[in-house]
This record gives C-alpha cells, structure tokens and sequence, in this order.
C-alpha cells in the first residue's frame, strides 16, 4: 500500500471514529434526558430545562460535556451544581459506541450495520439501567423490554447471517437458565437479595450472551458486588440492612462479558491445561 493511500485510509479510520463517538455523546444526553423523565412521567416532546430552577435550556447548554465544563458544573440560571452523572454517562456513551464500531466495523457489510445497530441500542439501554437503578433502586420494564426484543433481533440475526442456527437454541436456553436461577434467589430471599426488576434483567443477559460467556458475566457481577458491598459497609456509607442495587453490577459483567467472554475463557481454560 503506497503511502497515500495509507493517509487516505487512517483519515477514514479517524473520520469514523469522530463521527461514532460524537454520536455516543449525543445519545449519552438523550439519555440523560430519558432517566430524569421516566422517573417525573414528564414526556419527551417538551424543551430541556434545569431539573432545579426549571429554566429552560438553549443550545449552548446542552452541548455534551463541553457545556458542563465551561458552566463550570453549575447552571447558568440559578448556578445550582450540576450532577456530574451528565458527563459521565455522556462520555461512557461515547467510549462505548466507539468500542462496539470498532469491535463490529459495520461499514464492511450491511448485515455488519444491522447487527452493529441493534448492539448499539441494548447498550443504551443497559447505559439507561445502570444509572437509573443506581439512583431509583428499580429497573424499568419500559427499558428492559424493549433491551429484550433487540436482544432477541440481534441473535437471530446473527444466526441468519452467519448461517448458525444452533446459536438460538443456544441463547434461549440460557436464557431461560439464568432467568430460573435469579428466580429461585428472589424467591428464597423474598425479593431481598435481589428485586424482580433483576429476574427479568436476567433473561436479556442470558439471551444477549449466551453460554459460556454468561458464566463470565455472572461472575463478575456477583465478584463486583460483593467487593463493592463490603467495602461499602466497611467504611460506614452503608449498613448491613441497606438495599445496594445490583443493576449497575449485572450491566457491567454484561459489557465485560460481550466484549472479553471468549478472551477469558480460554486464558482460563489455557490456564487449567
């Protein structure tokens, strides 16, 4: 390859990966936007406004992460602080998009595209889960069904486009599997080990991965949680009777899982051998 037409195809590279990671801050504010909403019932069409003095917000304000630093982090109306959960789900939006194009290059197929697209949608809505249970302690069924049945579109598409039809047995059993084991636990614990919202985000995790990487995602969502639990109640933010959502938990060991299953497991079982 001359060295032109290397130029030529990092400034492709470069130009894509801008536009997918600027497209991730842009949804990482709807999404914002989204949390605040589901919880107030307050519906979409209307204009953003400060959640604290209700003025409404113009376009500078609303610039993903930029507005939040040169606003300094407070309003521009009432200069109440501005919770830095806006930037923070803005930019992991947009590292996470980032990841999924480059671990997809949708641009090389249309069925890649496809795929790429439906992936794109279960994280924001894992994205919405995570922050959402972390504040509100719930996972909303208005997320988690729609996280499903792009779940679901997702595996028979890439059991249609990769002619493995044996992946949808594969992902509906486990599915089912990881949906009876959280069941028997809220059952056992009555919904104190965990709430129901969990039961139903199992399902998606067990259909979105599959075996064996869900064995990867469960172990590092119960690993997290325990660690994080403890240190918890170690330094005093928490008592042995609080409720910690395990939402956020079983969100992260989903991505990790998705990302890294395959790579784990056979460092794992390279390991054994």
């Amino acid at each position: 390859m001359s060295s032109t037409a290397h130029l030529i195809g990092s400034g492709v590279t470069v130009y894509f990966y801008s536009v997918f990671f600027i497209f991730g801050l842009l949804v990482g504010s709807f999404l914002n936007c989204l949390i605040y909403r589901i919880k107030t019932g307050d519906s979409l069409r209307g204009r953003s406004f400060c959640p604290r003095c209700e003025h409404g917000l113009g376009p500078r304000d609303l610039v993903p992460i930029f507005s939040f630093i040169f606003l300094r982090g407070r309003c521009r109306y009432c200069k109440e602080r501005i919770s830095p959960q806006y930037p923070a789900v803005e930019l992991v939006t947009g590292i996470l998009f980032l990841t999924t194009f480059i671990f997809f290059r949708p641009i090389e197929s249309v069925e890649a595209a496809l795929l790429f697209s439906l992936v794109l949608f279960c994280f924001s809505c894992l994205l919405l889960i995570f922050v959402y249970d972390l504040k509100h302690y719930i996972i909303p069924n208005k997320v988690i069904y729609p996280a499903l049945a792009a779940a679901g579109a997702y595996i028979l598409g890439s059991a249609l486009f990769k002619g493995e039809t044996g992946i949808i047995g594969n992902h509906l059993l486990t599915a089912s599997a990881t949906f009876l084991f959280f069941l028997v636990i809220f059952l056992l614990t009555r919904g104190k080990g965990l709430g129901f919202g969990d039961v139903r985000y199992a399902a998606f995790m067990g259909l979105f991965l599959g075996f064996p990487d869900i064995l990867v995602g469960l172990f590092f969502s119960f690993f997290s949680g325990a660690i994080i639990g403890v240190a918890l109640i170690f330094t005093g933010r928490k008592k042995r009777k609080d409720m910690i959502p395990f939402g956020p938990f079983l969100v992260a060991g989903t991505v990790i899982a998705f990302f890294l299953g395959e790579v784990i497991i056979n460092w794992y079982l390279s390991g054994l051998l």
